[in-house]
């Protein structure tokens, strides 16, 4: 008699081992993962309005100026610039280059192909953590002796 409580009772450790391994680390890395990927994509973002603004600033023909500066804590201030040819690129690594328009529209093309591209590893990664929770549970639904669900009951795990 003895046997199969003994049975249960590591049947439910392992569950709750496996339960705590799924909400501890793998929904703990994916979550990680998607924050990370959508500062990229945050980055990218930043460079294409920036993109936008250089080619608005090409297309007006004027080496003038006027804008709003964030101070900080959303307080601007209009400034002027009287001449706008050369600009300052966030490269990285809190890092600025001065450059010309030209230079920093073929800067920002390279920039964002190479952020989509990490973006792309970003989300396979993502994909790949999905699989094992979905592998993990699919696992636990064996070791518990349950039935596999619908399709209709099944949703995506985040």
């Amino acid at each position: 008699m003895a046997a199969p409580a003994d049975a249960n009772a590591n049947v439910e450790q392992k569950v709750l081992q496996y339960e705590s391994f799924i909400n501890d680390v793998l929904r703990g890395d994916l979550q990680r993962v998607l924050d990370q990927r959508d500062g990229v994509y945050e980055k990218i973002s930043q460079y294409l309005q920036l993109k936008n603004t250089i080619q608005r600033v090409q297309e007006s023909g004027s080496q003038q100026l006027k804008t709003d500066v964030d101070l900080g804590c959303n307080f601007y201030v209009q400034a002027e610039v009287d001449n706008s040819s050369m600009i300052f690129v966030a490269v990285g690594y809190g890092f600025f280059v001065e450059m010309t328009h030209d230079e920093a529209l073929r800067f920002i093309d390279k920039k964002t192909k190479q952020l989509t591209v990490f973006t792309e590893q970003l989300t396979k990664d993502s994909a790949k953590i999905k699989a094992n929770i979905r592998m993990v549970l699919e696992g636990l639904r064996e070791l518990q002796g349950l039935t596999e669900l619908p399709d209709s009951r099944r949703r995506e795990v985040l």
